[in-house]
């Protein structure tokens, strides 16, 4: 049976950031008792349809999963164990603020079964903190960094880079003192805008402005230089880590392995025991995901059925990010195969027995490539 992972989505948060686009939503009053009932119920949804599949990773994200009751967390790791088996390494990972608050309660996580911790820094310096809409200031990102070290064998810490008036001196001098930081693992984002966020509407009116994308691309080959000396490589676009420090869950993801998607706009993808994989998606609203879980036993909408073509483009989709890359020969009908000899011509791509893998270059040019790359799906 094919492994299982699963992604668990809390929508909730103190404060929504002003460049966030995810489902995020501010609410002083959740009914815990309610979400704790929604969350097992959706489980043992699918617990019914996928038995026996062996779960490798866990995943908390949102929203800030840091701000439910750790034993809450507790509850739903133990009903997963319950109704599947669980891989002796399974990795469990939550997503964290700085906050002081939420680093009180990073040893009670641990006790719930968490075991690796994602905080979401952004920033090493309290202006560009405030710019970006952040409840923390530098101090308390830097005692978080530390509480976690000695709370979790494994961490990892967000930045977000090409800020506005951000200068490449800076960024290097930002980036060596996070790879000092570092325990292992670090994900690094560009700063882009987002439609339906503050700060698209700041961006038009000129309030700010990006780097122009020659500035951009110099921040993240500057990124790779600098992580790649420290010993934390890129293995995927955004994520660099020490060899084994790798984020296994979402390998998952760019491997294009099965996980399942529980909470307010979580999206799945699984295959059942007829070898049919389908995509899943839970409906956005959190309120009315709550509803159908209470009277369907889970809040996902229709699952998809995938056509080969579908697969084979989101595989290689995934697969392209990683720094590897891929074999080609599950994918070699939906690629165009001459479009290969003109990326690899212009730097972008390299191709040798059957494995495809992006340049640094490449990397910078990913999604310009892909729909270059893949073969219309009345062709493939």
């Amino acid at each position: 049976m094919l492994p299982l992972s699963i992604y668990f989505h809390w929508p909730f948060c103190a404060s929504k950031c002003p460049y966030c686009d995810f489902n995020v939503h501010v609410n002083d009053a959740v009914d815990i008792a309610r979400w704790r009932a929604a969350y097992l119920s959706a489980l043992r949804h699918y617990a019914r349809g996928y038995v026996g599949r062996k779960v490798t990773s866990i995943f908390f994200g949102g929203g800030t999963p840091s701000l439910m009751p750790p034993d809450l967390a507790a509850d739903i790791i133990a009903e997963v164990r319950t109704l599947w088996p669980v891989d002796d390494d399974v990795e469990i990972t939550l997503e964290a603020n700085p906050t002081s608050s939420e680093r009180q309660k990073f040893a009670a996580f641990k006790q719930a079964g968490i075991n690796r911790l994602s905080l979401g820094v952004q920033a090493l310096n309290d202006a560009d903190l405030s710019f970006l809409g952040r409840a923390h200031d530098a101090g308390q990102a830097l005692a978080a960094i530390e509480t976690a070290k000695s709370v979790f064998d494994r961490f990892s810490f967000d930045l977000i880079y090409a800020r506005p008036d951000q200068s490449l001196k800076a960024w290097e001098e930002e980036l060596k003192r996070a790879a000092e930081l570092a325990a292992g693992h670090l994900s690094l984002y560009q700063l882009t805008v987002e439609r339906n966020t503050p700060f698209y509407l700041k961006h038009a009116r000129g309030e700010f402005y990006l780097p122009e994308d020659g500035m951009a691309a110099d921040f993240y080959m500057l990124t790779q230089d600098i992580l790649g000396a420290a010993g934390l490589p890129a293995y995927e676009v955004s994520n660099h880590a020490a060899p084994g420090h790798e984020s296994r869950h979402n390998l998952v993801y760019w491997h294009y392995g099965d996980y399942l998607g529980i909470g307010p706009g979580a999206h799945g993808r699984i295959t059942s025991h007829n070898k049919v994989r389908y995509a899943t998606r839970d409906h956005y609203a959190p309120e009315k995901w709550l509803q159908w879980v209470e009277e369907r036993g889970a809040g996902a909408h229709e699952m998809e059925v995938l056509s080969d073509w579908d697969q084979g483009a989101e595989g290689l989709m995934m697969g392209l990010r990683l720094y590897q890359g891929i074999n080609i020969a599950p994918f070699r009908q939906f690629i165009d195969l001459k479009a290969i000899d003109r990326l690899a011509s212009e730097g972008w791509l390299c191709y040798d027995e059957g494995h495809l893998k992006l340049t640094p270059d490449g990397m910078l040019r990913l999604n310009m490539i892909l729909p270059y790359l893949i073969k219309d799906e009345t062709d493939a």
